[in-house]
């Protein structure tokens, strides 16, 4: 008598098969993504080799292969004008870095505000937030100029710095993640304890929050380090100009010196490297960010 061994499949096998479907990768989309990978990343890598060229080669070949004039392009441009570059990377630091740091807070307060408390017209003035949202920052320059003129403010440090330290957008990512990480519970144990509301805010509240206003910072960091036309309205005096507007000028006049392309090129490779050293040392915290966000969804 012969015995035929009856095989038969695990109970699981459909849904581990489904999981390995689901866990397959596919090409095209795969294909799309490395598509816009090159298409964001080749203006970079043609900058960095660009910048590392002299002014015949810049304009006799078009080229991602480098040239070894960089460092004779980056002296170049320290020394145009007794460094008038790296004032301009200065003040850039200090609109961003000021500037970013005072938003994220009174984005954070603001939303916290809006998340966990109770009062008259909080709907209406979230729903003027989501508007203030879809509004341009461009379109708000010529008003914020025009107020700050009466002020007598144009042409100072103040003149750029107000007006970004107020972000809608900031605002609305610390309602909802205020709302998500931030238990009810814990805020009102504190108020028994007798804590006052500043307190609560700054030493139990943010402390919470710290991953997602790592992602408000980020972002209007590089909003204000970008930014072009709100400085380029208010500012008239060269030494108190950023990178973006600074680098302008200099593009402007290479018009009638074109040797001034190369320093324009250095300058534009070298105001890279702040965001890049900024994304990688904050990126730990971006990443709790995203998983906490993935969890509380």
């Amino acid at each position: 008598m012969t015995t035929t061994a009856i095989r038969t499949k695990p109970a699981g096998s459909k849904a581990a098969n489904a999981k390995e479907l689901r866990e397959k990768p596919s090409f095209l989309s795969t294909g799309i993504l490395i598509l816009g990978a090159l298409y964001c990343l080749f203006p970079v890598l043609w900058v960095l080799a660009a910048a590392s060229k002299s002014g015949t080669e810049l304009f006799s070949t078009f080229t991602l292969a480098p040239s070894t004039h960089l460092w004779d392009n980056i002296v170049e441009l320290t020394a145009y004008r007794d460094g008038l570059f790296w004032r301009w990377m200065l003040n850039t630091a200090l609109y961003a870095g000021v500037g970013a740091i005072v938003s994220t807070w009174i984005s954070a307060l603001s939303g916290y505000v809006l998340a966990k408390f109770d009062f008259p017209g909080k709907a209406g003035i979230f729903k003027v937030l989501l508007m203030g949202v879809l509004v341009p920052g461009v379109i708000l320059a010529i008003p914020q100029y025009l107020m700050l003129a009466q002020a007598g403010l144009t042409n100072t440090y103040w003149s750029v710095l107000l007006p970004q330290i107020i972000s809608p957008y900031g605002i609305y990512l610390a309602r909802i993640y205020a709302a998500a990480s931030v238990p009810g519970d814990v805020i009102e144990a504190a108020r028994t304890e007798g804590a006052k509301e500043m307190y609560i805010f700054n030493r139990i509240a943010m402390p919470m929050m710290l991953p997602g206003l790592v992602t408000i910072f980020l972002f209007q960091f590089v909003a204000i380090w970008n930014n072009f036309m709100l400085p380029y309205i208010m500012l008239g005096d060269d030494h108190l100009f950023p990178i973006t507007v600074g680098l302008n000028g200099l593009l402007n006049q290479g018009a009638s010196a074109p040797a001034l392309y190369t320093l324009v090129l250095a300058g534009a490779l070298l105001s890279i490297v702040p965001l890049v050293i900024m994304f990688l040392l904050l990126q730990r915290y971006w990443r709790v960010d995203l998983a906490a966000g993935a969890v509380k969804a």
